[in-house]
């Protein structure tokens, strides 16, 4: 039989496993919350940002004398472990809990504690000694460890999206390079237009890419205002003098992040404009990655019944009963994310406007979701650079048939012949199937020089040059 330790709390008396890190309180959360079946050790950098703060705020007490120096160290040294990614398997409460992350913090007060307990040669769960509440989480709440916590989770989630999202527009310029003299023809309306080259319309998905990059550093650099020292709500009650500023001080450095002080710790406790600015800086992302996803897809599409303009790399069969078909599934796999992270940001806006007062207590769903969908950001956008962008060749032979076939060059006769008779031109070059060159010189309309000059593809595509 597995060996039992007992332990006690204002509801009762329950046996916990031994070998266990955690206690009283993660063993009944995990009792009341079996929602997800996803246990908190799936978001790492949440487990680490937890034991950043309650590493920071024991050797901030450490400084003030205000715990017992082989305490405090022990904390301190088994905060270390965590963040090192240690006793990650012992945070099991499930990520969606009610208590605004109560939970979460006491199962993270659990394991410190008795790991602590453990460095200093005592038994797991002699709470005389350390005790989760008085020792661990002394001067501190769930109320302004959670959100701080989510708040560096999130910062650091934020930070490896950035660097694929970097990694994605390298690839997209480096198209852009490769295509920069291949001539196209652009559409609207999904309508024949007027030419440009495949290198712009590549550098337009590099820049817009890059511009959501500067949209996401903004909102992740909001989130370094913390509460940490507000307490309950905000007020700094149990607080030792000094402690707010101290511990957040102490905060940035372990985390080198610049966390800084809430301008106010009340508004910081309640609110949640942070996570709003960070879910739709995201969900502008996925809006527009899955619209560049979209025109990958259609751009290969076919290869003879499409546009088949460009060619996607091959990296799988597609098919299980027609033979030599290759779908785009790159593109497909980040669409989807695109569409969950869309998903996403409705539900953290309905959590947002639902906290009441001095707290909102949905924040455990807020950050389930933002971390889910920076993280896919982030998978996504280095899949689709490595596997997909840096792979695509042009369909040169086809593009350029296609540009001298396309009635839209009438409209670079208008200056030369007027808008009404080019529009004439270009009806008849639709309905015959000729070309615009061709039925412009048996019309003698312009000059075959001028025609040239008129309808030269680079040209057509630089105009400003």
């Amino acid at each position: 039989m597995t060996v039992q330790r007992r332990e006690r709390d204002l509801i009762g008396e329950r046996a916990v496993p031994q070998d266990a890190y955690y206690g009283i309180h993660t063993l009944r959360a995990s009792e009341n919350f079996p929602i997800t079946g996803i246990p908190l050790s799936a978001h790492p950098e949440l487990v680490a940002a937890l034991a950043c703060v309650k590493e920071a705020a024991a050797l901030t007490h450490l400084d003030a004398g205000t715990l017992p120096q082989a305490q405090a160290h022990a904390i301190a040294e088994a905060c270390g472990e965590i963040r090192q990614g240690l006793l990650h398997e012992h945070f099991v409460v499930d990520v969606l809990q009610g208590g605004a992350g109560t939970s979460a913090n006491m199962n993270a007060n659990e394991v410190i504690a008795n790991r602590a307990l453990e460095i200093l040669g005592h038994a797991r769960g002699r709470y005389d000694i350390v005790h989760p509440n008085d020792h661990v989480n002394r001067a501190q709440s769930t109320n302004d460890v959670y959100p701080t916590s989510v708040k560096l989770a999130l910062h650091s989630a934020s930070n490896a999206l950035l660097e694929q999202m970097a990694e994605l527009a390298r690839a997209f310029e480096d198209r852009g390079r490769a295509f920069a003299k291949t001539v196209k023809l652009g559409r609207t309306q999904l309508q024949d237009a007027v030419p440009m080259t495949l290198g712009q319309e590549f550098d337009t998905y590099a820049l817009t890419v890059r511009d959501d990059a500067q949209l996401i550093g903004a909102a992740a650099g909001a989130l370094c205002e913390i509460n940490l020292g507000g307490t309950a709500i905000g007020t700094g009650l149990n607080t030792d003098p000094g402690f707010g500023r101290a511990v957040i001080a102490r905060l940035a450095d372990l985390s080198a992040v610049a966390v800084r002080p809430a301008r106010d710790r009340i508004e910081s406790t309640q609110g949640t404009g942070g996570f709003l600015q960070l879910s739709g800086a995201l969900r502008q992302f996925a809006v527009r990655l899955s619209k560049i996803c979209n025109d990958l897809r259609l751009l290969c599409s076919g290869p003879h019944a499409g546009l088949a303009e460009i060619r996607l790399p091959p990296v799988q069969a597609g098919s299980s009963i027609m033979p030599g078909k290759v779908n785009p599934v790159i593109p497909e796999a980040v669409n989807q994310v695109c569409f969950d992270v869309m998903g996403a940001d409705a539900v953290v806006a309905a959590a947002a406007q639902a906290g009441q007062l001095q707290l909102n207590a949905f924040e455990p769903l807020i950050a389930h979701h933002l971390l889910n969908s920076a993280n896919r950001l982030a998978a996504a956008c280095g899949v689709l650079a490595q596997r997909c962008v840096r792979g695509i060749e042009a369909n040169e032979q086809h593009l350029s048939s296609l540009v001298e076939g396309s009635a839209g060059l009438a409209t670079a006769l208008n200056p030369a012949i007027g808008y009404r008779r080019a529009s004439e031109l270009a009806r008849r070059s639709i309905e015959t199937g000729q070309g615009v060159r061709q039925l412009a010189l048996e019309g003698g309309l312009v000059s075959s020089e001028e025609l040239d000059h008129l309808l030269d593809p680079w040209r057509l595509a630089h105009p400003a040059q």
